[in-house]
């Protein structure tokens, strides 16, 4: 595997906390939250009949389509959509002319305003940091549009109306915006702008079409796998069966005899085979002859690793949060209850597996791929190809899926690409051929960046009346964040701070709390994966809860609800879940609920399953019932398929096994053994969304960490047993 490698970046170019950022964002200057870059006057002003460019988000064409250009990456999540609702309001257009497609890859103009000067996407934030400025961008251009019209028509600019893509004032006078956008291209943009009253909302907290369906349906879109380049290669790489082995020596003779085989060439990570059609280079990497090198290889199993941290567990960690006395409160305590949880390693199994194309020569490189950290991605491409970041352009197509895989601050899969063309240079006959670099299916589950591997050790105090009076949480696990340039920012006083939250965070009202963490260091590479911390972090916390509450004869959510009177949307997704799940009626004989609530991303959500449980001991989640606060809904229908989304995600991870490790290496290699979870086992669900004038948050990943924790204590309650890891197992013993 290669080394994780720091990227260098001034100072002011250090990522910011995801979390940390949108948390203090409130008492950000709105100039600094909102502001955006204007596209350059020569750009801006472009001759009658191309289409004019208003700003740096918005294209207008004569045909009077709006494209809004979107910095953000849609692998599905309906991001493509979500932005371009946001400055359709304020620029009052017709949903049917507006279309969107990826920015161009310029942290200048396109940067995340929760990253830092850094274009990515990632952490639930493209809707929360673009809000504002998107509303700018709309609201400045249907200014200046106006501005046209009032020059034009020698009227006051106070009395055009626009309305559905029409710019029309009461003498009869109308335009549409293609009629008006290049003359508008010319005004000079106002310093302020006047954002719409949310109560005269059109399209925000509407359900308005996908944009990006009907290409999709009709396959028009154009995803990584679809890009065909004259002369272009196809590249697979064998990379090393245990992480930290490298090549020793390799042997190519009987792979370039494979009719369609063209070049074998060594790059940092393996030894790619290039060919002219897929087929062609998977059997010619079949038929490689590698030696390794496991010198500094990983050669521990997952049991083995796992053994190492349930020891760490038993004693303290650095402090990640210390309140009270949690000793002297341990001391006095009528009774304590401990626990511990485990967790596995997870890959990220996206539909579409990694891939990019590149075609490089000495004056520049040009990459296509689902890029989910141009920025980052730009400057690891450029050091390895020896040039600068601005001379590598990245095309930012459709992504099918990612959930953080694609988004990895070593750039594994554009660098590979990368380096695989140029290998090829000092090859005459196919120096400059674009390169297709393809991951398999089995390149994805054994190619590492996984969810790390956790243990939970939990202690709680309890006096004679029932309450909670001392609480005691340890984390051990690897850190995502070390090595990175994340690193100076998100790790403070050795602590990792994706680790611990939603456990440093705690909402509950406990007053002696102390959560510590052990952070340990294996071969195994990690990354981020869907909801990070709190993927683990909730689970813990929350069946720990319902232990509680049934040690001492409480009702899970009365319990919560007791815990949570000064955090008052945790308490209104609570309430209203379970409202809607009709918490405390009777069930049919064999089916039972469980609920856990918990914020990730500065969202809200609260589920409770319901799950049917059979005279054998096997059992299904027959439904879903989740609530939602998210701030103001962009779009209602997105919102709820991306909790629906995140539900089914996390319950991969809640019913079928996680990545183990046997001397080294991964025991899974595709579908067949690394499960996901199949349509037919999809629950029932329904998704509730808390009416809110706050401004939007994330909704892409805070579905997901509540599903485990619910469908556990569901099966608690109808088996009397504790479930204190991933996967639950596939049978359990009635009550």
């Amino acid at each position: 595997m290669t080394t994780m490698t720091k990227i260098d970046l001034p100072q002011k170019a250090l990522l910011a906390s995801r979390r940390r950022f949108l948390q203090g964002a409130g008492a950000t200057s709105l100039g600094l939250v909102v502001g955006f870059h204007w596209a350059p006057r020569n750009v801006m002003a472009q001759a009658a009949g191309n289409p004019t460019m208003m700003n740096a988000f918005i294209r207008i064409a004569p045909d009077n389509t709006v494209t809004v250009l979107s910095k953000h990456l849609e692998m599905g999540q309906g991001v493509y959509t979500g932005l371009a609702t946001i400055v359709a309001e304020e620029l009052d257009a017709n949903w049917a002319q507006i279309r969107a497609e990826g920015a161009p890859a310029d942290a200048k103009l396109y940067n995340n305003l929760a990253f830092g000067p850094v274009q990515g996407t990632g952490g639930s934030t493209a809707i929360a940091n673009s809000w504002e400025q998107l509303r700018k961008a709309g609201a400045t251009a249907r200014a200046m549009l106006v501005a046209a019209a009032a020059e034009q028509w020698k009227v006051p600019a106070g009395e055009i109306v626009v309305n559905k893509g029409v710019v029309s004032h009461k003498s009869g006078k109308k335009a549409s915006f293609g009629q008006l956008a290049a003359k508008a291209a010319t005004m000079t943009p106002p310093a302020e702008v006047t954002l719409k009253d949310p109560a005269k909302f059109q399209y925000i907290g509407k359900s308005v079409a996908r944009l990006d369906s009907r290409a999709k349906s009709n396959g028009t879109a154009q995803f990584t796998i679809d890009v065909k380049l004259p002369g272009m290669l196809t590249a697979l790489l064998q990379r090393a069966p245990l992480f930290g082995a490298t090549v020793k020596s390799f042997d190519a003779s009987k792979a370039k005899s494979v009719p369609g085989v063209v070049e074998v060439v060594q790059v940092s990570n393996g030894v790619a085979v290039l060919a002219k059609n897929f087929w062609a280079a998977s059997k010619g990497r079949e038929a490689l002859v590698i030696e390794w090198d496991e010198t500094n290889a990983e050669k521990r199993g997952t049991d083995q690793i796992m053994a190492e941290y349930r020891e760490l567990g038993k004693k303290p960690g650095l402090p990640a949060r210390k309140e009270g006395n949690v000793d002297d409160a341990f001391a006095k305590a009528a009774k304590v209850i401990e626990a511990t949880y485990d967790f596995p390693y997870l890959a990220h199994a996206p539909m579409e597996p990694l891939d990019c194309v590149v075609k490089y020569d000495a004056s520049g490189a040009e990459i296509w791929a689902g890029d989910q950290f141009q920025t980052i991605d730009q400057m690891n491409a450029a050091r390895v190809l020896g040039l600068k970041p601005e001379q590598v352009k990245i095309n930012t197509l459709f992504a099918g899926g990612s959930f953080g895989r694609r988004a990895n601050t070593v750039s594994d899969y554009i660098v590979e690409g990368a380096e695989i063309a140029k290998a090829i240079e000092g090859k005459e006959s196919i120096r400059g051929a674009p390169v297709k670099l393809v991951w398999t299916r089995e390149d994805d589950i054994q190619g590492g960046r996984y969810r790390p591997m956790y243990h939970h050790a939990l202690k709680a105090g309890i006096d004679a009346q029932g309450n909670i009076v001392a609480w005691q949480h340890r984390i051990v696990g690897q850190s995502i964040i070390a090595g990175t340039p994340f690193e100076p920012v998100m790790v403070k006083d050795g602590i990792d701070h994706t680790s611990v939250e939603g456990a440093a965070n705690l909402p509950y009202a406990i007053p002696n709390m102390s959560v510590e963490l052990h952070t340990t260091k294996t071969g195994v590479p990690v990354l981020w994966w869907r909801s990070v911390g709190s993927t683990h972090t909730a689970f813990a916390t929350e069946v720990f809860l319902d232990e509680i509450a049934a040690e001492t004869k409480q009702d899970p959510v009365a319990l919560r609800r007791k815990l949570l009177t000064k955090h008052p949307r945790h308490l209104g997704v609570l309430n209203l879940v379970a409202e809607k799940a009709g918490w405390g009626k009777p069930l049919a004989k064999g089916r039972m609920r469980g609920v856990a609530v918990h914020e990730s991303f500065n969202s809200f959500v609260a589920e409770v399953a319901e799950v049917a449980l059979q005279p054998d001991g096997s059992w299904r989640v027959e439904k879903v019932v989740a609530a939602v606060d998210c701030g103001i809904p962009i779009n209602p229908a997105i919102i709820r398929a991306q909790v629906e989304s995140g539900i089914g995600f996390g319950l991969s991870a809640t019913i079928k096994p996680g990545i183990s490790l046997k001397g080294g290496k991964v025991e899974q290699s595709n579908f067949h053994d690394y499960e996901v979870l199949r349509i037919h086992e999809m629950p029932k669900i329904e998704v509730h969304i808390v009416p809110s004038k706050e401004k939007p948050t994330g909704i892409g990943e805070p579905g997901t960490p509540p599903v485990a924790p619910a469908v556990a204590n569901a099966l608690m309650v109808g088996t009397k047993q504790v479930f204190r890891a991933l996967p639950l197992p596939e049978a359990v013993k009635s009550a």
